[in-house]
């Protein structure tokens, strides 16, 4: 007997495939504090944030970096930011404190300043997941903004040597947004963010949660989420780059062209709205068909020919027009995928 899933519990049971495990969680959260411990020894009255996927709460499996920041006094900052220092005399003083604290637990630790463009790149020679070559972590030494909001953060490849962002406060608004959602909000970034890595990533990461900052703000079922999103970004992609959601960096870039980046948005948006369609009308195995045009990894294909040819024929009886919706033709249905690679 073919197996009829609804479409919550078709993404219920997907996004459970690539949620990061408890023992992950842990394990990385140790070495994330093992490694603000040693900058905050290094940079004696500095504070330490955290950032990232899992500090928003929205890591998949398999768990492979975590992110920190370190933000010098005011005092201490003073010989670095725009039109004077770097901070590669700050990433060298981190570098070795790290290896003073962490080497005799990590035997294989390795720590990278040069050439790194934002943060000093800690590789632990241990991974956290089991199969997965290493796990790494990106500790950025940043400066207090002088006008009191964000921060300098390093950015070696321009003249400037420094730029200015705000990551403390977009992890308060991310999770601000999984609060006034009940989680839903960070179900539905895993969700899309393993989407946007199997079509060719034509987005950030960041650049998802922000779109999503702003369009996804109540409780509502994954689906209807999904759908919120795309027709939403498709609508912000169109009119330009995605701004800070902190009103202090500059737009967001994207991995492709903001044409192409459109065209996979509206792509997802349609599928989606057919799914919906299609369960809807009672038409579960195209429902889960066209979902999994979305999300291949996650959702199962499913047969929907003879949903389909039904669907037809009632058409055609009742006099209507026998369109064949995206992606469902008459007859023998063959899963397609129009990403435009």
């Amino acid at each position: 007997m073919v197996r009829k899933d609804s479409l919550p519990s078709l993404l219920e049971e997907g996004r459970r495939k690539i949620q990061v495990t408890d023992e992950e969680l842990k394990e990385a959260k140790r070495r994330r504090r093992l490694l603000a411990a040693s900058v905050r020894r290094a940079f004696a009255g500095s504070i330490t944030y955290f950032n990232g996927s899992v500090a928003h709460g929205d890591a998949n499996t398999p768990l492979t970096d975590v992110d920190l920041g370190v933000v010098l006094t005011t005092k201490d900052a003073e010989p670095y930011g725009p039109g004077k220092k770097s901070a590669l005399p700050l990433m060298e003083i981190a570098r070795d404190a790290i290896h003073e604290d962490l080497d005799a637990e990590f035997q294989n630790l390795t720590v990278e300043v040069v050439g790194r463009r934002r943060a000093v790149l800690v590789r632990f020679g241990d991974p956290v997941t089991k199969g997965q070559a290493d796990f790494t972590a990106d500790v950025m030494t940043a400066l207090p903004h002088p006008s009191g909001r964000g921060l300098y953060i390093p950015n070696t490849k321009i003249a400037d040597q420094w730029d200015r962002a705000d990551p403390i406060t977009h992890t308060q608004m991310v999770l601000q947004a999984i609060t006034d959602t009940k989680v839903v909000f960070a179900r539905t970034v895993r969700l899309l963010k393993h989407w946007n890595g199997t079509h060719s990533k034509p987005m950030c990461s960041w650049n998802i949660k922000a779109l999503s900052l702003g369009c996804l703000n109540e409780p509502m079922p994954l689906i209807n989420a999904l759908q919120v999103f795309f027709t939403y970004a498709a609508d912000e992609i169109d009119k330009g780059p995605t701004p800070d959601p902190a009103d202090v960096a500059g737009p967001i870039p994207l991995n492709m062209t903001r044409r192409e980046v459109h065209k996979r948005l509206c792509t997802a948006r349609d599928y989606v709205d057919l799914a919906i369609e299609h369960e809807a009308a009672g038409r579960l195995l195209s429902a889960q068909h066209a979902l999994h045009q979305v999300l291949p990894e996650l959702i199962p294909d499913a047969d929907a020919t003879h949903e389909e040819s039904a669907r037809l024929t009632s058409t055609v009886r009742s006099g209507g027009t026998a369109a064949t919706g995206l992606g469902l033709a008459v007859g023998p249905v063959t899963p397609t995928r129009a990403w435009g690679i």
